[in-house]
């Protein structure tokens, strides 16, 4: 079942969440410990990040430096089906055109439907860490390029304009959206624009990034409801749990720290304390999610498996 209908169907609000792939060397076992402490809320589909590789360099015995390409969580591919297959809940890999190659992608496209795996979340990825000097021809720049592809690829047409038997389940997406606005978007105007041609070519539903202000999100569902978007706008949330996250969500994801939290924060002498106060946080803002509607809660978990466990005990 697509994750448009598990949520549409879904007889309270749902609830899902975002894991990582294991560092390269590591086991799948760490990523089954953490969907193992969030089954009890009954999540209806799992989303897994994708990584693309990056320039390390490196010191040899002789004492030069090696410049090294790896990839530091290989395996969104692998763990979607592997998850799907040992919990019979639905997958959602990352796709991402920043870091892959148009080529690359439609390999993986390939071997997501050989696996049984047909839910996606397209997104641009982060740009930060890419070389600069990347080959623009063999990447998409925008999510929106990546969605042409995907939507090329369900009707039968490849990278190379050559022509194949569609499958016979074609995928289906969601993609983002940016309640405080994406940091490289000109104006709020800009980002409507988008969120409106994401829609209109194919997306299922949009899922925010993290926020901590819910009024901010209810503003930009309104707008977008009035700019005719009728599907649904996920709220994606994020328990702090570090102390430096006062300041580091805000410079990296853009996101503001409403003051009444940003008090709590300032008060806080250790990290404990903060994981507190982000679950307490948490907890109130779902609960008003919840309150207004929502059709679903999407957490990321990274760093903040206990904190989700903690908040989804209290609204769920």
């Amino acid at each position: 079942m697509k994750v448009i209908d598990l949520i549409n169907n879904s007889k309270k609000t749902a609830f899902s969440f975002e894991i990582l792939p294991p560092l390269k060397g590591n086991n799948i076992q760490r990523v089954y410990n953490v969907i193992d402490k969030l089954l009890e809320f009954d999540p209806k589909y799992i989303n897994i990040t994708s990584h693309h590789s990056e320039n390390i360099y490196k010191t040899l015995p002789d004492g030069t430096i090696q410049k090294v390409n790896i990839r530091k969580r290989p395996g969104s591919v692998a763990i979607a089906s592997a998850i799907q297959n040992k919990y019979k809940i639905t997958a959602v890999p990352h796709i991402v055109c920043k870091g892959f190659t148009k080529d690359e992608t439609e390999y993986a496209l390939i071997d997501l439907n050989f696996l049984g795996v047909h839910d996606l979340l397209l997104l641009r990825g982060d740009i930060k860490t890419l070389e600069p000097t990347i080959d623009p021809n063999l990447y998409h720049n925008y999510a929106t390029d990546l969605q042409d592809q995907v939507n090329n690829f369900n009707v039968g047409i490849a990278v190379d304009g050559t022509t194949f038997e569609p499958n016979e389940t074609p995928f289906s997406y969601g993609m983002a959206c940016y309640p405080e606005k994406h940091e490289e978007a000109p104006n709020m105007e800009s980002d409507i624009f988008y969120a409106k041609e994401k829609v209109r070519n194919g997306a299922g539903y949009l899922v925010t990034q993290m926020f901590f202000d819910n009024q901010k999100y209810y503003d930009f569902v309104t707008r977008l409801r009035s700019e005719g978007i009728t599907v649904p706008i996920i709220p994606g949330v994020k328990p702090i749990v570090l102390k430096n996250q006062l300041t580091v969500l805000p410079r990296i994801f853009r996101s503001d720290i409403p003051e009444p939290l940003a008090s709590e924060l300032r008060k806080c002498k250790t990290d404990d304390d903060a994981k507190v106060v982000g679950v307490e946080w948490g907890i109130q803002q779902c609960k008003d999610l919840i309150a207004h509607g929502v059709p679903s809660l999407h957490f990321y978990t990274m760093m903040a498996t206990e904190s989700v466990q903690q908040i989804a005990r209290e609204i769920y």
